[in-house]
């Protein structure tokens, strides 16, 4: 089990599916499965039962995780860039854009 780079609040573009090149939010992470679920993005139809005598089954728009490898981080340039960590000089652990040239931090 490897630790995931992307954390619940991110903003992140879909580099792969349907969606893709869309743009959106973390909104939970979930490192055992290694997926996210963002906001707007791989939506699906579910059908849901009625609970009562009377009522009418309804369809509800539910989101779907998408697996951690098909999202990239927004970077300074508004691009998806890979993940890296360095340490500041204080000793705190700091998220930076690999690729960025300097290091950019996210």
């Amino acid at each position: 089990m490897s630790g995931m780079k992307i954390k619940k609040g991110d903003s992140v573009v879909i580099r792969s599916g349907k969606d893709k090149g869309k743009v959106g939010t973390v909104l939970s992470a979930h490192p055992k499965d290694n997926t996210v679920v963002v906001e707007g993005v791989n939506i699906a139809k579910r059908h849901t039962k009625p609970t009562r005598a009377g009522e009418s089954g309804t369809i509800v728009d539910k989101l779907m995780p998408l697996h951690v490898s098909n999202v990239g981080i927004v970077g300074p340039n508004g691009t998806a860039v890979r993940v890296g960590y360095k340490f500041n000089a204080d000793g705190t652990k700091v998220r930076i854009a690999r690729g960025q040239g300097k290091g950019a931090t996210l």
